[in-house]
């Protein structure tokens, strides 16, 4: 007989509660392969899957509509190339215009800040140079030598004095860089997995979770060995500085390879 599992031992699994997956149940994108005498949902060893991938396409924003059509389609095998680009398009586009607004808002902000520091440079009792002076510097004075994301960084670690400014902690992230990841936030959480099995990576986010639990910025952040390699998770207020800083360590790879050569011709 195929083992089945119980409402109870599939939420678990998935990390989920048994209320959430009634409702996916209500909502068309689960459903019971059968009952017990005493009419307990049992389900089959596949739905942990399915609901893995309806948590990682809520992360993505998709809606439960089109959640429900690409889970039909996957189970109908009558899923078609059309269908998911049509689909996939719409999110990017409501990613990207989500993207545009913070950027006009963070252009703006710099200009208000720029207005503001301009209009108060006549008071000789202000610092000769401030953070926010040097993040200014960094952003406005033309392109940068260096991605603006690390600049950011620096600045971040610098105001919130952070142990990931130390020394120690930028040798350990040397194992981190070009690193592929998957990022994902659950409410005030991040979520980064590191898609890498190296034993390299196992030991610096040790010394980096080692390093973190001294930090009175963050919450002490926390790692697992993961079936696609390593789950590093940060929550709390600060945790957003964690995200920033793989998304940084990952381009790095990319920005070094797109950088023309110095010197040659």
């Amino acid at each position: 007989m195929t083992e089945t599992l119980t409402i109870g031992q599939l939420a678990e699994r998935v990390g989920l509660r048994p209320s959430t997956l009634r409702y996916y149940e209500e909502q068309g994108l689960l459903a019971p392969a059968a009952r017990s005498e005493a009419g307990y949902r049992l389900y089959a060893p596949e739905a942990e899957q399915t609901l893995r991938f309806i948590q990682r396409a809520q992360r993505l924003g998709f809606s439960l509509a089109d959640i429900r059509v690409l889970l039909q389609g996957l189970q109908e095998h009558d899923l078609n190339d059309e269908t998911i680009v049509a689909i996939a398009e719409e999110r990017f586009l409501a990613i990207e215009r989500r993207l545009t607004e913070l950027l006009v808002l963070r252009h703006e902000m710099e200009l208000f800040l720029l207005d503001f520091r301009q209009s108060t440079a006549h008071h000789a009792d202000l610092p000769s140079e401030t953070l926010f002076d040097r993040l200014l510097a960094r952003v406005c004075a033309g392109p940068p030598d260096r991605p603006l994301a690390d600049s950011t960084l620096e600045w971040l670690f610098d105001r919130t004095r952070c142990t990931l400014a130390t020394p120690d902690a930028q040798a350990i992230l040397d194992a981190l860089r070009g690193r592929h990841i998957h990022l994902w936030q659950e409410g005030d959480t991040y979520c980064i997995l590191i898609v890498d099995h190296d034993p390299a990576i196992e030991a610096a986010l040790r010394a980096l979770v080692q390093l973190e639990a001294e930090c009175r910025v963050h919450q002490p952040p926390r790692f697992a060995p993961h079936e696609e390699g390593y789950l590093f998770v940060a929550a709390g207020e600060n945790a957003f500085i964690f995200a920033r800083l793989f998304l940084a360590l990952e381009q790095e790879a990319t920005s070094a390879e797109e950088r023309p050569a110095q010197g040659k011709d």
